[in-house]
């Protein structure tokens, strides 16, 4: 931690024997997976007058998860994405790319999950009203039709499950 990250904790509430006892929590990392979500959401940009807008994919999935992981060096498994049912395709084989070239450098990839399995009831208002608005964001309707995107995630699993998990000194799950 920095020193202005440690004086930023420190103003807000956390003790030093906090800190410490947290710092010497190291060896907890090796039962650890770091689990990241990313969304067309995700990214803002913050304006002079403190207002945030969202700035869509600027940075995107690989270099956000590339810094966690020098940042925190645990495994990753990217746990949620979606994208509207016509953008899906697309933003799917974007997200496994980005994971790819991850594994390529050398991070630990365990997992890859499309969020949900089927279409969300006002996910467009992150849950905070209740509309009954269906958003198409699963890989099946909520009749249990696949979408595109679900015969796409099919196949991405059948011409890349012949990869080896990602060489790590951590344990893996699997289902």
């Amino acid at each position: 931690m920095s020193a202005t990250m440690y004086r930023y904790v420190l103003a807000n509430g956390m003790s030093a024997e906090e800190y410490l006892w947290f710092m010497g929590q190291r060896h907890l990392k090796t039962h650890c997976i770091m689990g990241t979500d990313y969304y067309i959401t995700n990214e803002h940009v913050l304006k002079a007058d403190g207002k945030s807008i969202g700035a869509g994919d600027v940075y995107g999935y690989y270099v956000i998860t590339r810094q966690y992981y020098d940042r925190y060096r645990l495994p990753v498994m990217h746990t949620e994405t979606n994208r509207t049912s016509q953008l899906a395709v697309e933003w799917l084989w974007k997200e496994w790319m980005n994971l790819l070239r991850l594994r390529e450098d050398g991070v630990p990839i365990i997992g890859f999950t499309w969020f949900g399995l089927v279409d969300m009831m006002d996910w467009d208002t992150a849950l905070t009203k209740v509309r009954g608005t269906v958003n198409h964001v699963g890989l099946y309707t909520l009749a249990r039709k696949p979408r595109k995107v679900a015969r796409e995630y099919r196949r991405l699993v059948e011409e890349y499950s012949h990869l080896p998990i990602s060489s790590t000194k951590f344990p893996i799950l699997t289902a």
